[in-house]
C-alpha cells in the first residue's frame, strides 16, 4: 500500500511536470509569430496522444480537459484570450467555447451571429466560435452566409453533444402555456413537445439563453435550453433529455485571422460557385475523386446575389498546403466562377 510520503512525492512530481509543460508551451507561444493557430494543432496532437497512451482507470475526457486548461492557461499567460460567441452566457455555443478553452478565456457574448464575426474582424475579440451544422437539423444558414463574406479563417472544429431540458420558474408542467427557444432547438424537440405540451404556444427567439432569460421573468412560460442555463438563470428543471434524437451533436467552428499549418490529420472547407453549363458540378467533384481525396460534406445554397444560381460548401480531408490538395484545388478553380478557401484545421473530436 502506498504511504503518505509516496503519495505526496507523486503529487509534487505531477505538479512540477505540469508546470514545466506549461512553461515550455509559453516559451513556444512567445517565439512563434502564428501563436493563434498553434494551440489548435497542439490540442489535436495531445488528444491523439491521450487516446493512444491512456490505459485507465481515468477516461480520456478527464485528461483532455486537463490539457485543454494547460494550453489555454499558457496562452492566457502570454496575452488575454478573448472569445466572441452567440450569447447570452449559457448557450451551447458557450459550452463549445468551454470545451475549446477550458476556463482561461474572456467571454464576449454577442446578440447576433454577424456580431461574432465583426468582433473578431475588428480585433475586439481574438477568436469567435460559431455553430455550423447539427446532426438532426442540418446546417446553420446564418453561419454559412457569414463565412462567404468574412475575411476570417477556420482554425478548428469542435463537436458538442446536445441535450436539452425544459426549464421554468415554476415547478408545474401543466401550467406551461408558452415555450421559448431557438428555432433549431425547437425543431430538435418538436416530437417531445407534440406529445407532452401539445397546446403550448411555440415562440422562437435568438438563442436558448435568451429563452431562459424570458422564462425567468414570465409565469406560465418555459424555455428549452441547456442545464447550465438553469443554473445561470435560477430556473427549475421540469424535464431532461427532451431532444428527439439521442445522437444529437452540433459542430462548431473556431474562427480567427488565419488557419494553421498541416498537422497530418486535417480537414479543409471551401465554398465555390460553378459555371452555368452541363456537367459543371461534376467538374468540381472529379478532381477530388481523381486525387483520392475524401469529401466529408457537400451542400448547395442559393446565391443571394443571382437568382436560380447556387454555391457549394465542401469539406474534405487534407490540408490546403498539401501538394495533392493544392493541385486538386487548382483544377477545381478552373471550373468555377469563384473559389474561396475557408480554412484548413485539425479534424475535431
Amino acid at each position: 500500500m502506498t504511504g503518505d510520503g509516496d503519495r505526496d512525492r507523486i503529487d509534487r512530481e505531477i505538479i512540477e511536470l505540469l508546470s514545466r509543460r506549461s512553461d515550455l508551451f509559453i516559451q513556444r507561444l512567445k517565439s512563434e509569430p502564428e501563436s493563434d493557430t498553434i494551440v489548435a494543432a497542439e490540442r489535436s496532437r495531445l488528444f491523439a496522444l491521450i487516446e493512444e497512451s491512456n490505459r485507465g482507470p481515468l477516461p480520456h475526457d478527464i485528461f483532455k480537459r486537463i490539457f485543454t486548461d494547460i494550453l489555454s492557461g499558457a496562452q492566457a499567460a502570454v496575452a488575454p484570450v478573448t472569445v466572441a460567441f452567440l450569447g447570452p452566457e449559457g448557450t451551447f455555443t458557450n459550452i463549445a467555447v468551454n470545451e475549446l478553452f477550458g476556463e482561461s478565456f474572456v467571454p464576449r457574448p454577442q446578440r447576433a451571429m454577424r456580431d461574432v464575426f465583426q468582433q473578431v474582424e475588428a480585433g475586439a475579440a481574438r477568436y469567435g466560435v460559431v455553430p455550423i451544422e447539427n446532426s438532426t437539423e442540418g446546417s446553420v444558414t446564418y453561419t454559412l452566409d457569414e463565412l462567404i463574406e468574412t475575411s476570417l479563417s477556420i482554425i478548428a472544429e469542435q463537436y458538442v453533444r446536445i441535450t436539452y431540458s425544459l426549464l421554468s420558474r415554476g415547478g408545474d408542467m401543466e401550467s406551461i402555456t408558452k415555450i421559448y427557444s431557438h428555432p433549431q432547438t425547437l425543431g430538435q424537440c418538436k416530437g417531445w413537445i407534440r406529445i407532452n405540451l401539445p397546446g403550448a404556444e411555440i415562440i422562437s427567439v435568438e438563442s436558448t439563453s435568451r429563452a431562459a432569460e424570458i422564462a425567468a421573468r414570465e409565469d406560465g412560460t418555459a424555455a428549452i435550453a441547456s442545464g447550465i442555463a438553469a443554473e445561470i438563470y435560477g430556473l427549475k428543471t421540469l424535464a431532461t433529455m427532451i431532444e428527439d434524437s439521442r445522437q444529437n451533436y452540433t459542430r462548431f467552428f473556431l474562427i480567427g485571422s488565419r488557419s494553421g499549418g498541416p498537422t497530418g490529420n486535417d480537414k479543409t472547407s471551401i465554398v465555390c460557385a460553378v459555371k452555368d453549363k452541363p456537367g459543371a458540378l461534376l467538374g468540381i467533384l472529379r478532381p477530388f475523386s481523381d486525387a483520392g481525396i475524401n469529401m466529408t460534406r457537400i451542400e448547395s445554397r442559393p446565391d443571394k446575389k443571382k437568382m436560380w444560381e447556387y454555391i457549394f460548401f465542401i469539406d474534405f480531408l487534407g490540408h490546403m498546403n498539401d501538394d495533392i490538395v493544392n493541385k486538386a484545388l487548382n483544377k477545381i478553380k478552373s471550373e468555377t466562377i469563384f473559389l474561396k478557401i475557408l480554412g484548413s484545421y485539425p479534424v475535431g473530436s
